[in-house]
């Protein structure tokens, strides 16, 4: 068993507070198939309350966080266009360390978005 474990989490830079109630979804990628892993909310904090890849199913690979931003604009009241310029945001990434936390966190706008490897 792997001792690493994968979290993010999501803050509005817009209005200043965690994104909350937005959904992401995890995919372990296996050359060109995308395996669906998780299915999870933001809560409060802008977190999800579980780990979104814990340490029972850690294991070095590739993988993809896509994250639901446009439903999440909609709902909080960012002026509304259509098509959204931000719908869906995948940011896919690499684990190499089956002891390491990773922590892929979102700072999201309605224009823009940017991440990094936290702790």
């Amino acid at each position: 068993m792997a001792d690493g474990y994968l979290t993010t989490h999501v803050l509005d830079t817009a209005m200043g507070q965690p994104a909350r109630a937005l959904a992401v979804t995890l995919y372990r990628i296996e050359g060109d198939a995308r395996i669906r892993l998780a299915d999870m909310q933001t809560n409060a904090d802008g977190r999800t309350d579980t780990p979104i890849l814990p340490r029972e199913g850690f294991a070095p690979g590739t993988y993809e966080l896509v994250f639901a931003v446009g439903a999440y604009l909609d709902r909080v009241g960012s002026p509304a266009e259509s098509p959204r310029f931000l719908d869906e945001v995948p940011i896919r990434f690499g684990i190499s360390d089956a002891t390491a936390h990773y922590h892929v966190p979102l700072l999201l706008s309605p224009y823009g978005y940017s991440t990094y490897r936290g702790s």
